[in-house]
């Protein structure tokens, strides 16, 4: 019997150096070819043909219920300090507007002068958006109940048949989230008392602050909020779709934006509101506000059934790879045999993207969550 085990826990030892060697030379392979320029016939190709051809089609029922799998990595990187965070929330709650179906919930938040901002929306905004979503009577609110815009609105009507009505109930929804996530930052210190009735140091957060963008899979849609210049991206069918815009002080209708208000554009190194931040929305950031807002943009796409994957990163790795790239690397991992394990491709696939951006020079703290749009996370467990 002890044989048989020893046997059974050597074929096992031998089959993950395997994977270990072909992930190893997998990883070269692709860092060889991302530091080359490309060739003649690579710029005439297609972009969307470097992206793995997509899965056979499911029926609708099986593709809108399907409970994605995530996988995750942060890492600092070449910092000294750790100011990324990332949260994953499958089945974060089930409401009315989504026909009482799971919805879930994917957040990546990249830190700028601190982490204060960055680890308390890891630990409050999904939080804030189940409130919000599902509603809560007066005073059982757990989040920010005693701070200024900290109590949720009634929660959204259970049936809005009307796109554009929709687009705007959670246009809405999604505002009042990042504002009230910014108030509870705001009014949270960092040991997690609120009101700062706590014995603590209090340390000025005036100067910091973060970028967010926040994804919500619902039965039908992805609805995408987000502020600053982290990004979501999704592929569908060998085709990348663009889920997120980066707020930048050169694009023009920011640079209005922040004109109109009493702001300046200034020019260094790249454009920055008043010389300082080279973004132009942010969570945080008092010291820059009115010109720098938490006001999110929210994007509302259609599910559709050759959804594959979504990438959502911080610019630790969207400055240094490419969307064309990210898609083909992750979709050559989410392509993996199956005795790996559908988790695993995931974690596989963001672990790969993080050892990419490393190889590829990137000196800021990265962030990235796949998210496996193909498999069924609850049938799998």
């Amino acid at each position: 019997m002890a044989d048989v085990a020893r046997t059974r826990a050597n074929a096992a030892l031998d089959r993950s150096r395997e994977r270990r060697h072909r992930r190893r030379i997998q990883m070269r392979r692709i860092s060889a070819q991302a530091l080359l320029p490309p060739s003649e016939e690579e710029v005439k190709e297609d972009r969307s043909a470097a992206i793995p051809p997509p899965l056979p089609p499911r029926p609708v029922a099986e593709w809108r219920n399907v409970v994605p799998f995530a996988g995750a990595v942060a890492v600092a990187g070449r910092q000294r300090h750790m100011e990324d965070a990332l949260t994953i929330w499958p089945n974060l709650c089930s409401p009315k507007i989504n026909r009482r179906l799971p919805v879930h919930y994917f957040a990546v938040f990249d830190g700028h002068g601190g982490s204060h901002f960055s680890l308390m929306c890891k630990r409050k905004m999904h939080k804030i958006v189940k409130e919000e979503l599902m509603g809560v009577a007066p005073g059982e609110t757990e989040i920010g109940a005693g701070c200024p815009r900290g109590r949720p609105a009634p929660p959204p009507p259970e049936h809005i048949t009307n796109e554009s009505d929709l687009q705007e109930t959670w246009r809405i929804l999604m505002n009042r989230v990042f504002a009230r996530s910014e108030m509870v930052a705001l009014w949270t210190c960092g040991c997690g008392s609120e009101g700062f009735h706590c014995s603590c140091e209090r340390k000025s957060v005036t100067y910091e602050g973060t970028t967010a963008v926040a994804v919500v899979v619902t039965e039908k849609h992805f609805v995408v909020a987000n502020c600053g210049d982290s990004r979501a991206v999704l592929y569908r069918s060998g085709r990348i779709i663009p889920l997120t815009f980066d707020h930048k002080p050169g694009r023009a209708d920011e640079k209005a934006r922040i004109e109109a208000s009493g702001g300046r554009v200034m020019h260094t190194d790249t454009a920055r509101v008043q010389g300082v931040l080279a973004m132009s929305r942010a969570i945080g950031d008092v010291f820059l506000k009115p010109y720098v807002i938490s006001e999110p943009e929210v994007s509302f796409t259609r599910r559709e059934e050759d959804d594959e994957f979504v990438i959502i990163a911080s610019d630790g790795m969207w400055d240094v790879i490419s969307s064309e790239m990210a898609g083909r690397v992750a979709g050559n991992c989410l392509r993996e045999p199956e005795n790996q394990g559908f988790s695993s491709r995931s974690s596989s696939a963001a672990s790969l993207l993080t050892r990419l951006a490393l190889a590829r020079g990137t000196v800021d703290n990265i962030s990235i969550i796949v998210v496996d749009l193909t498999r069924d996370a609850a049938a799998a467990a």
